[in-house]
Parts: C-alpha cells; sequence; structure tokens
C-alpha cells in the first residue's frame, strides 16, 4: 500500500507543507529536549538536529486523537493542523523519536525501530510504550492516577498508551531505565538482553508478545467505538449498535485480562529471580522492601488479589531464607554447590539429573529448619 492510500485511510489530509525555517525550529526543540532529558546516553544534539531537519514536515487534518503521525516509507512526518508547533504536544515528539529510530538496510528497507523488529513484526507494542516513555518524560507531562475498563492504575502517560506506560515502568523497576531507553534509541538488544539476565528468555518473549497483542486489541477497540459513531440512533440501527457495543465491551474484557495477566509475569517472575539471588541478610531486606515498594506500580481492580498471595507467600520463604541464614550460613553454600553440580553436569552428567538431585538437597535444608522451628 503507498504512502497515500495509507493516508486517506488513517484520514490524514495534507493541508500545507512546512518551510524550512519551521522544520529547523521543530528540529532544534526536539533535538533539546531529548538530549536534556536523557544526559546519562551522550546524545550528540547536532546529530538529532540533522536527522530531524532531514524530514519532510507537514500541516494536515487529521482524526481527533491524533495529533502527529511519521511514515518511515517517505521519511515524513504530519502535524495535525490543531497543534500549537511553539509549544509541541507529547505525541509530536513521539513520533520524532521514531524517527530517530530506524535502522534500514543499504536498499533502504526498514529493518528495525528501536525495540520493534519489523522483519519478523515483534516488539512493536513494547516499542510503542518505551517511546511514550520517553515523550512525556522529555514533555513533562504530569503523571496521574487513571481508570481504565474497570482498572485503576498510576501512569506517566494518562492520555496515550496508559496501560502500556504503566507495564513498562514494572518492567524497569527491575531492569533500570537505562538499557530500556538505549535500545530505543539505538534499536540493539541492551534492554532484552539486561531483562533475560534478571528474568529469563521465555519470559521476555511472553511479555513482548502480550504487548504486541494488547495494542491490537486496543486498535480493535479504535476501530469499533469509531463504526459506532457512524451510526445514528434509530430503529433500523439499533441492532448493529447493539452488536457494537457487545463487541466494545468484549474487546475491553480482552484487554483487562491480558493486563493482568502480564503484570503477574512481571511481578512473579522478575521477583523470583531477586529471590534465587538473596545471599545474606542485606540483600534479603533489601528484597523485602522492594517486594512492598511494588505495590505502587500495581495495576488494580475490585477482583485483584495476586499481589497480595503472591506478598504473603515471599513473606513465609523470606523467613525461611532468613533463618537459613542466620543459623547455617547453608545459602552460600548452596549456590557453591549449584555452580559445581552444573559444571560438573556440563563435563560428564546430564542436566536434568543435577538439578533434580540439587533441588532435592535444598529441600532437605529448607524442611531441616521449618522441623527445628516446629519443635521449639
Amino acid at each position: 500500500m503507498n504512502v497515500n492510500s495509507i493516508l486517506k485511510r488513517e484520514g490524514i489530509e495534507i493541508k500545507s507543507k512546512l518551510d524550512i525555517t519551521q522544520v529547523n525550529k521543530i528540529a532544534q526543540i526536539i533535538a533539546q529536549k531529548i538530549c536534556e532529558t536523557f544526559p546519562e546516553h551522550n546524545l550528540d544534539n547536532h546529530a538529532l538536529f540533522d536527522t530531524l531537519a532531514r524530514l519532510d514536515m507537514y500541516i494536515a487534518q487529521m482524526s481527533a486523537d491524533c495529533v502527529a503521525k511519521y511514515f518511515y516509507k517517505n521519511n515524513t512526518i504530519y502535524f495535525s493542523n490543531k497543534m500549537n508547533l511553539d509549544n509541541l504536544d507529547t505525541l509530536a515528539i513521539h513520533e520524532c523519536i521514531h524517527a530517530i529510530q530506524e535502522v534500514k538496510n543499504p536498499r533502504g528497507k526498514l529493518l528495525k525501530l528501536g525495540l520493534y523488529d519489523v522483519t519478523t513484526n515483534k516488539g512493536q507494542g513494547i516499542n510503542e510504550a518505551a517511546v511514550q516513555l520517553m515523550a512525556v518524560k522529555a514533555s513533562q507531562t504530569q503523571a496521574d492516577y487513571v481508570k481504565y475498563y474497570n482498572m485503576d492504575f498510576y501512569t506517566q502517560s494518562p492520555l496515550f498508551y496508559p496501560i502500556e506506560t504503566a507495564l513498562i515502568n514494572q518492567i524497569i523497576y527491575f531492569t533500570g531505565s537505562y538499557p530500556l531507553f538505549h535500545s530505543t534509541l539505538h534499536s540493539d538488544h541492551i534492554f532484552k538482553n539486561t531483562f533475560i539476565a534478571k528474568c529469563n528468555e521465555k519470559i521476555y518473549h511472553t511479555i513482548e508478545a502480550n504487548f504486541d497483542l494488547l495494542i491490537h486489541y486496543e486498535s480493535c477497540l479504535a476501530l469499533a467505538f469509531s463504526k459506532l459513531t457512524s451510526y445514528s440512533e434509530n430503529q433500523t440501527n439499533l441492532n448493529k449498535i447493539k452488536k457494537i457495543n457487545a463487541k466494545i465491551d468484549s474487546i475491553k474484557s480482552l484487554i483487562l485480562k491480558l493486563t493482568i495477566s502480564t503484570q503477574n509475569l512481571i511481578l512473579e517472575h522478575c521477583f523470583e529471580a531477586e529471590f534465587d539471588a538473596i545471599r545474606d541478610a542485606q540483600s534479603l531486606n533489601r528484597f523485602q522492601q522492594r517486594l512492598y515498594e511494588f505495590n505502587e506500580l500495581l495495576i488494580n481492580t475490585d477482583s485483584y488479589h495476586f499481589y497480595n498471595s503472591f506478598y504473603c507467600e515471599m513473606m513465609n520463604r523470606l523467613e525461611e531464607k532468613r533463618e537459613l541464614i542466620k543459623q547455617y550460613g547453608v545459602l552460600n553454600y548452596l549456590n557453591d554447590l549449584q555452580t559445581d553440580l552444573l559444571d560438573l553436569e556440563r563435563d560428564h552428567f546430564g542436566l536434568k539429573f543435577f538439578r533434580r538431585l540439587f533441588d532435592k538437597l535444598k529441600l532437605l535444608f529448607e524442611e531441616a529448619i521449618r522441623d527445628k522451628n516446629e519443635s521449639e
């Protein structure tokens, strides 16, 4: 599909082209905002300016919920005719970051946009979340508590991608923001590898797929709302309106379930990995504090109880570890034993055998502690 067809499909009608002075002004403002907001990445203000100043920029009539759109096929950004170009909107910064992200082959074919691998069509959702998080930071958007689809949560982007930015904030609670923003800007694997090191590869790919599905559902929801507004409430359209409303409710339910499922994956598997890394009383206390503080990042519903149950379970397990550290110093021994066994299996034996052996030995030690506590 060519660019004109895409523009028509998305309701973008070109009004005028920005002159070089206007383009340079926009490029200067956005380059400066990004460099000042993310100084730890040592970005080159002049290089960012040059990248953005080379883009074609147009004023266009756009749908009410769209203020800017970047098209990589013609290296062009379209701004809504309702937007104040002297005070650039968050979504304008968002689209300009997309232009910075581009990685193309020598023939000009787009390969990656930050965390989005175009060749496999994976990672678009998590990339949109990361770009929006950077955009709201650069524009200093005020974070707020919001309610969407019967979910209550705190997000740094209340109006655009609120769920995605809330979930990505949960992830960087474990990875830190530097790897995320670095990979978003440079289209590398630093964030992915950091998450895998903190958790595991399978969970990363599951969460990545969930983000993609989430923006797909949201796109379907927007389309359903668009269809709903196209019908007037008369007798002939009542059945159609009823069906569309039912579809809207169904999509909202899917979004809710997927969001909570993704949150639980992040919560459970990232904290499990941190729990396994506890070595001493200091790391144990730090884990306990982090588990408690994660509550501030939760996406809640009236029936959500997973975090409370997980928290109670972890508190019980922490007490067992605390006793092991206090009385036996056994954790270092177990960690050394695990390393020795894995080294040994690589040279001589099967992996599953030694993993089962280690798990049984660990269980015996923990049961010994529980028996001792009960006898006292």
